[in-house]
């Protein structure tokens, strides 16, 4: 099955982080974060994974290098000439494949870290003879998401998107089987919504939805980012990451002084350095950063080559890359 992936956004509300590394490229844990979505899809029989890039593509394309081999599975990068929206950027994608586009096939939004059943999702999708089946997932706060409502055949019957209202329901989770005809919906070169000028379109001419649950997290936000860490790290969410211990990852690579403090929480990445008496809980570390002696980081996130004087006190920082940050 191919799955087309809407990567292109800049990642805006994760700055400084993402200032020159695309979110599905930011490291979360030990991985790019989008290596969580491959693996994921490979897990559940898609064969082939078509990136639609807009920010950064080569950056992405790096961090990804290697991924084909290790998660099993084919991956296309297509780059839009200029913002489509996620159905413009899902229809780009679609046009770029031609004929090598299956009759069915899944679409989803690249931000979210989820071991939620897509396959029962496909499966439920082909035995209602669905045109679009959406993914749903319950929360106690719809406000910032497309809030879902469908009888017990599961045929939805209203889909409002981001509503601003702090109501629990189930949700949009940004997965969705679709079928090729859907295409049609969508004029090319266009920017359009699949939210909110597509599926509004398709209530009650084949839109379904099927509840979900499991673990599915937006890490748009620092502090989303940390927690969705930690979840993989105390095995919240279904990974591959093996902890070095409880709640913690430390790089072989990285340098920790005798005397420094590893609090609970933590990732030290790779070529990393804490001096003596350093101490750091609930903070990721990523490749290359240095901590001096005595210092004391907190709540913080360090991008790749962020330097931190001796004696300095951090917490709830986001540094980004190569910063230094002073006593």
């Amino acid at each position: 099955m191919q799955a087309i992936v809407l990567v292109g956004g800049e990642g805006t509300r994760l700055r400084p982080l993402t200032e020159t590394v695309p979110k599905p490229a930011l490291t979360l844990v030990d991985r790019p974060f989008l290596a969580y979505m491959i693996e994921w899809l490979a897990g559940h029989g898609v064969s082939e994974v078509v990136l639609a890039c807009g920010f950064l593509p080569d950056v992405l394309r790096e961090a990804l290098a290697g991924e084909e081999d290790r998660a099993g599975v084919r991956i296309e990068f297509v780059v839009e000439p200029e913002r489509r929206g996620t159905a413009g950027a899902i229809r780009f994608a679609a046009d770029e494949l031609g004929d090598r586009l299956e009759e069915r096939f899944l679409a989803l939004n690249g931000d979210v870290l989820t071991d939620l059943d897509l396959t029962s999702l496909c499966r439920r999708h082909a035995e209602l003879g669905a045109v679009a089946t959406l993914g749903l997932h319950p929360v106690d706060d719809s406000a910032a998401y497309g809030l879902v409502s469908y009888d017990a055949a599961g045929t939805v019957l209203e889909f409002l998107e981001k509503t601003g209202e702090a109501v629990p329901g189930e949700v949009n989770a940004g997965m969705y089987v679709l079928e090729r005809s859907v295409l049609d919906l969508i004029p090319p070169g266009q920017e359009v919504s699949i939210e909110r000028d597509v599926f509004p379109r398709l209530v009650g001419a084949g839109l379904h939805g099927r509840r979900l649950d499991g673990y599915w997290m937006d890490i748009g936000t620092p502090e989303r980012y940390l927690q969705a860490s930690w979840d993989i790290l105390e095995r919240r969410v279904d990974t591959r990451v093996v902890p070095s211990s409880p709640g913690m990852l430390v790089d072989p690579t990285a340098e920790v002084s005798e005397g420094a403090v590893l609090g609970s929480r933590l990732v030290v990445g790779p070529g990393c350095r804490v001096g003596p008496g350093a101490e750091l809980h609930d903070s990721v570390l990523l490749e290359g950063c240095a901590v001096g002696e005595d210092a004391r980081i907190g709540g913080s996130i360090l991008a790749a080559g962020v330097e931190v004087e001796p004696g300095a006190e951090v917490n709830g920082l986001v540094a980004a890359a190569n910063e230094r940050v002073p006593s």
